[in-house]
């Protein structure tokens, strides 16, 4: 031990995350759009830079800028609505296709062991984003949890986003 290193211990750095935690991509109005919700204006923007692996005609998938694992997918309506209960009832079809196209794409290309598939209703629920619905997508694979976010608080993602991007939008058209 050294008085740089009074613990002993080792340290991963992941300094990237502090964007997140300190808030910096959220909106600052939770209610504003498009100019402030960053899911009104992924689809206007390149894929490349939106990180849009698909488009329906009422939702898309978007990858998740901060993922839990490789693949980790928001499945987005286009219109600015912040509660499940406001989809119309092709928005909330096309949510649910789009999900299970999802589900295939990433056991396509990926072979995940199981998903986590869910909504956070409200920041008080863990929503990010509150003022936008969105679906998770996050494929799971067996020992994924491991000690590292429990005791490092910090999460191992062997694949850049941009890769993740471009084998799961490749994919898509093949997988039905």
């Amino acid at each position: 031990m050294s008085e740089t290193d009074p613990d002993g211990l080792e340290r991963l750095w992941t300094p990237h995350r502090m964007t997140y935690i300190a808030g910096a991509d959220r909106p600052d109005d939770e209610t504003a759009k498009p100019a402030g919700c960053p899911f009104c204006v992924a689809p206007g923007l390149d894929e490349a830079h939106s990180l849009v692996v698909a488009r329906g005609e009422q939702v898309f998938a978007v990858l998740n800028l901060y993922p839990y694992n490789p693949g980790h997918l928001l499945i987005c309506p286009y219109r600015h609505v912040a509660d499940y209960t406001e989809l119309t009832d092709q928005e909330t079809s096309e949510l649910a296709a789009l999900t299970r196209r999802a589900m295939r794409v990433i056991r396509h290309t990926s072979s995940p062991h199981g998903f986590n598939i869910g909504m956070n209703q409200g920041a008080v629920a863990g929503a990010g984003i509150a003022a936008h619905l969105h679906q998770h997508v996050v494929p799971r694979w067996g020992g994924d949890a491991n000690f590292m976010p429990v005791i490092g608080r910090t999460k191992v993602l062997p694949q850049l986003l941009a890769d993740t991007r471009e084998l799961l939008a490749k994919a898509w058209p093949e997988v039905s």
